[in-house]
């Protein structure tokens, strides 16, 4: 008798969480970073609480959402809501791989966690935010380079998650990249000038150095993985690289900026009218 694989579509939210928990590897590069993420959270609540500038505040708020939008999205991947098999296209190195489940059963494809991509999308432009704040750099650069990182995101997810063309995946993240050179253009040609007559090229270069390495690693990652030409076709292993990456460019990177922020440096203290709109009647 000849075993029935079911479709992708078939295979059900609670199917895919049940998988997950019996892959430990898999399983663990997701938990690992629900649990950072929420205690480099209580760790800036604790270590910022004194900060009172504006500016300092907002600089802050934005390395905040970094571990919240981590914690929301990494829980959607540990659920199994962001996360799908799926078949990819011929030419692929894994376009007959099959994935067994939790029951057993073998399902065409392979696991995708695509819900990363949303993660990176929601978290990386108050990384960028942050960094642009230190630099000192007007709003039109640092509204460039966040919409080129969102843009960065969503060509991503669509290079992986393409499986009508093996090409397409690849012209998709040509795409990626081609955006993360004008953020990468941005980060090491026009924010420097800005950080220099701010006053804060010291730690503006950690930034700077921290963010590019690893964003490059993840282009890197993404084209060696599973994903990609699966050199590493292990999903488990792809998912801890990224994780990986993630606990430094993401809770190193906080940790980085909130401990310079907290002394309110002249650098990038803005006083408490900072943000109020121009002609705002002053208190009496």
């Amino acid at each position: 008798m000849v075993e029935v694989v079911p479709a992708q579509g078939d295979v059900s939210q609670a199917q895919m969480f049940e998988t997950i928990l019996d892959n430990g590897l898999l399983a663990s590069s997701l938990y690992v970073n629900i649990a950072l993420a929420g205690l480099t959270l209580l760790a800036i609540m604790f270590v910022a609480r004194g900060v009172t500038d504006p500016r300092a505040k907002l600089i802050v708020v934005s390395c905040m959402m970094i571990s919240a939008v981590s914690i929301a999205s990494y829980t959607g991947l540990f659920s199994g809501i962001t996360m799908s098999i799926i078949e990819m296209p011929e030419g692929h190195a894994l376009a007959d791989a099959t994935t067994t489940l939790a029951n057993g059963e073998e399902v065409n494809g392979t696991i995708s966690l695509w819900g990363r991509y949303l993660t990176w999308a929601l978290s990386t432009p108050f990384i960028l935010l942050a960094i642009g704040l230190v630099a000192g750099s007007n709003l039109t650069k640092i509204f460039t380079a966040i919409v080129f990182d969102v843009g960065i995101m969503i060509t991503g997810l669509a290079a992986a998650l393409t499986t009508s063309s093996y090409l397409l995946r690849w012209f998709w993240y040509a795409i990626s990249c081609s955006f993360f050179l004008v953020v990468v253009y941005i980060l090491l040609v026009e924010w420097p000038k800005d950080a220099e007559e701010t006053g804060t090229v010291d730690i503006f270069n950690k930034l700077k150095i921290l963010t590019v390495v690893l964003w490059f690693g993840y282009t890197v990652w993404w084209a060696v993985g599973n994903e990609g030409l699966a050199l590493i076709s292990d999903v488990a292993i792809t998912s801890w690289g990224y994780s990986a990456f993630d606990v430094v460019a993401k809770y190193g990177f906080t940790f980085l900026v909130v401990l310079y922020v907290v002394k309110e440096p002249d650098e990038i203290t803005a006083g408490d009218e900072w943000g109020a709109p121009s002609g705002a009647p002053a208190d009496d």
